[in-house]
């Protein structure tokens, strides 16, 4: 008899692989084991030729989703005595590729069990099997088992053994399995931390706690709920006043919240719903996907106006854990979902540090005893032409791995300021970690440094390079500057705009050079000013920039990110000087205006900028939309709204203009600003001048992509979050021939960066920049040197 020794690779542990290897080999009467492995499965197989292949070929095309086969190393073994096929204890150990499963929805058989009115689990919010469930958020090593999990610590009883043990059944090596009687348990507690019911343990009837959350919802409360990744915060949707509290208490203006619905239906009820859109809803990833909202007239579910203030779209999301789906249940409308956090901070996820931050914002926590190990906040997802487009990588898609086509050693990146992530290559594969927020507070920016090592512990990797934003002055540029110390890295400074471009290519898999349109809020450039309109002529670890949107000053700096009349003070100001006060009036006091004036005359705090995304703020101001934001990118997003509604009008003049040998051409907006200028005196209604603005940049992008001779274009950058921006372009530069590339499953903004510069970065090679010679290390922090000591 044959036997095979095979290593499989992928997405196979925690997603009932090893069940599936168990299952398939037994109906063929083969003999040997599978067991985990660090970074995959190893299985050793004998029995006749026949069943061997069959068996193989089996293991590539019968697993269902979310199991991922990528690579099966087979190598011929001598035979041995081998008894009925079985599963063997995990092997532990060194070199782990990235295997590491996402969170998974609760899956329908394990919702109905919730749902039933009999079965010992009936009600029981942590309900899970091999095919949903958490598994990232409660990971503390690999290979991924029970052990190595939040979930050791409550030993299973006897009914749940029997079911772990049981190849017949679906919870057949679930290593998050639990039930009333031996799982984690729910409690509600006051803002004061006291417990206020005691839970469930034994009895699995519905819980007190449960209900006493919903009824507090529905009294139009604020509840703090416990979810699989940290602290959700819940109000009713359908209540203006209730809406109203959480803003206030939140500091969140008027950025749109999330809603989750109890059920697809009711999700239709309120917007419309695409097949591919209710795919998603219903998916294992369970993504907030933004929705088109019904007209009041058509809808027959309300959601409250204040929810998502000035925009038609409406982020909706469905119960993702049985906790959600029973809460939701006892509520019986939609309630606002938001991320368990003050502005700007991290989401919350122990329950302590929850009752600390979160006591003046909840009225009531419902918490739960089982700890998180790494925050994760919800995945937010649109569908386009492509499919699923992801804004926000998290929950449900961290930490696929991602192949890469380069020879390098292990590289950990640290990304950018904001909507930070970091990631980590090695073995051929990058995993890029969960959307990690802002980096301007203390708190973020030791997340993004915990995150970090939190990747190289896990999978036991060293980097042999660090890379980072060319920025000197963020928060991950000077912790990659101590981690590169601490490891004895090499560090590489990656110009924003350059990792833009290069975390598409690195998507897609693209070779040889690409003219990337990276458009953005700003970003460092090699001479220093903010750039963020810019074409570049990307090819590896080297790029060329080849036409940029002409400069203009921004009074106050980095103040303009939230006062869209700032960027429209500074574009008059460089077209008309002190003209410029003339129209500045309606928009600043004269105790106001006249400081600033000053600066732009002095040409202090004021600094240059190519942003086309200060470009968009500027021309919303100037359309009479807004002059302050309450978070970055709503004028942005109003302006978006508005050109789609108004419908496809003649595009504003936005010459090219070219420059010398050897110097990048310029999108000059002198024409475009006195256009908007005119049309604003004639009376425009905003949205012509809005669906004007969008329309001149789908032109210079058809202009560009002709000038660059290249028939691939890659669009990069927080402004291709425009989902009308992107679309227009791509289908003007498709009626050319052109192939277009947009970022799909990692975020066109400064999500990206990191997958971005670990691809720069590996192509650059030895000429990376080092600063091991220094004397850095000395200051690192002891929790950095020792853990680069352990690795």
């Amino acid at each position: 008899m044959p036997r095979l020794a095979l290593r499989v690779d992928g997405i196979v542990q925690g997603v009932g692989f090893r069940p599936f290897v168990y299952r398939r080999a037994s109906a063929l009467g083969l003999g040997g084991w599978v067991r985990n492995r660090p970074g995959g499965v190893e299985i050793e197989v004998q029995g006749p030729e026949r069943s061997l292949h069959a068996f193989i070929a089996g293991l590539t095309r019968e697993p269902s989703a979310p199991a991922r086969v990528e690579r099966i190393e087979i190598e011929r073994r001598a035979e041995e005595d081998a008894g009925p096929f079985q599963i063997l204890a995990s092997e532990a150990g060194s070199g782990a590729r990235p295997s590491v499963p996402a969170d998974l929805a609760v899956c329908e058989e394990c919702a109905r069990e919730v749902d039933s009115e009999t079965g010992r689990r009936r009600g029981y919010p942590f309900t899970s099997c091999a095919q949903c469930g958490p598994r990232y958020t409660i990971l503390s090593g690999i290979p991924y088992d029970r052990a190595r999990t939040t979930m050791d610590r409550f030993p299973m009883c006897p009914a749940c053994a029997a079911e772990y043990a049981d190849p017949s059944d679906r919870r057949f090596h679930a290593e998050p399995i639990a039930c009333p009687a031996c799982g984690p348990r729910v409690q509600l507690v006051a803002a004061a931390g006291d417990p206020l019911e005691p839970g469930i343990r034994g009895s699995g009837s519905p819980d007190g706690a449960l209900r006493e959350a919903a009824a507090a919802v529905l009294a139009g409360k604020v509840v703090a709920v416990k979810g699989l990744g940290g602290f959700h915060l819940l109000v009713d949707a359908t209540s203006p006043d209730a809406v109203a509290l959480l803003r206030r208490r939140k500091r969140r203006d008027a950025k749109p919240f999330a809603v989750m619905f109890g059920s697809l239906d009711d999700v239709r009820g309120a917007c419309r719903v695409s097949p591919a859109e209710a795919d998603a809803l219903r998916g294992p990833e369970a993504p907030i996907v933004l929705l088109r909202r019904l007209s009041p007239a058509a809808a027959r579910v309300a959601v409250a106006d204040a929810v998502a203030p000035g925009t038609p779209r409406l982020g909706a999301l469905l119960p993702y854990t049985p906790l959600h789906r029973l809460v939701l249940q006892l509520v019986g409308r939609p309630v606002v979902c938001t991320s368990g956090n003050l502005s700007d901070e991290p989401i919350c996820t122990d329950t302590s540090d929850a009752l600390e931050r979160l006591s003046g914002i909840a009225d009531l926590f419902l918490v739960h005893d089982r700890p998180i190990v790494r925050p994760l906040d919800d995945s937010v997802a649109r569908v386009g032409p492509a499919g699923v487009e992801l804004l926000r990588r998290a929950r449900g898609f961290t930490p696929l791995p991602l192949p890469l086509r380069v020879d390098a050693p292990p590289i950990l990146a640290l990304g950018g300021h904001l909507k930070s992530t970091t990631a980590l290559f090695f073995d051929g594969q990058v995993v890029v970690s969960q959307h990690l927020g802002d980096a301007h507070t203390a708190e973020g920016a030791a997340l993004i440094e915990r995150t970090a090592l939190d990747l190289a512990r896990l999978f036991r990797v060293r980097p042999e390079r660090v890379a980072c934003d060319l920025h000197p002055d963020y928060a991950s540029s000077r912790i990659a500057e101590q981690l590169a110390a601490a490891f004895r890295a090499p560090l590489v400074r990656v110009q924003h705009h350059h990792a833009h471009v290069a975390a598409c290519v690195a998507e897609h898999g693209l070779d040889g050079p690409v003219l990337g349109l990276a458009w953005d809020g700003a970003g460092y450039g090699l001479d220093g000013a903010l750039w963020g309109g810019e074409a570049l002529v990307v090819d590896g670890a080297s790029f060329r920039r080849t036409a940029h949107l002409r400069s203009f000053p921004l009074p106050g700096g980095e103040r303009a990110m939230r006062e869209p009349r700032r960027s429209a003070l500074g574009l008059l100001w460089e077209l008309r000087g002190e003209g410029a006060r003339d129209h500045a009036r309606s928009w600043f006091r004269e105790a106001e205006l006249g400081p600033l004036l000053s600066m732009l005359a002095r040409g202090t705090s004021s600094p240059r900028t190519t942003s086309v995304g200060r470009l968009f703020d500027g021309v919303a101001a100037l359309a009479g939309l807004r002059g302050a934001a309450s978070f970055e990118g709503q004028a942005a997003m109003e302006l978006e709204c508005l050109a789609e509604a108004a419908g496809a009008q003649a595009g504003y003049p936005l010459p090219l203009r070219a420059g010398a040998p050897g110097v990048p051409a310029v999108l000059d907006f002198g024409p475009l600003i006195d256009a908007v200028l005119d049309d604003r005196r004639d009376g425009a209604p905003p949205g012509v001048i809005a669906a004007r603005f969008h329309a001149a940049l789908a032109d210079v992008a058809e202009a560009l992509a002709a000038a660059s001779g290249l028939g691939r274009i890659v669009l990069a950058g927080g402004c291709f979050q425009n989902a009308l921006l992107a679309a227009s372009i791509r289908e003007r530069l498709a009626a050319r021939g052109v192939e277009v590339y947009a970022p799909r499953l990692y975020p066109p903004g400064d999500g990206g960066l990191s997958l971005g510069q670990v691809l720069v970065a590996a192509r650059r090679g030895a000429d990376a920049e080092s600063d091991v010679e220094s004397d850095v290390e000395s200051d690192v922090e002891s929790d950095v040197e020792s853990h680069a000591m352990e690795m």
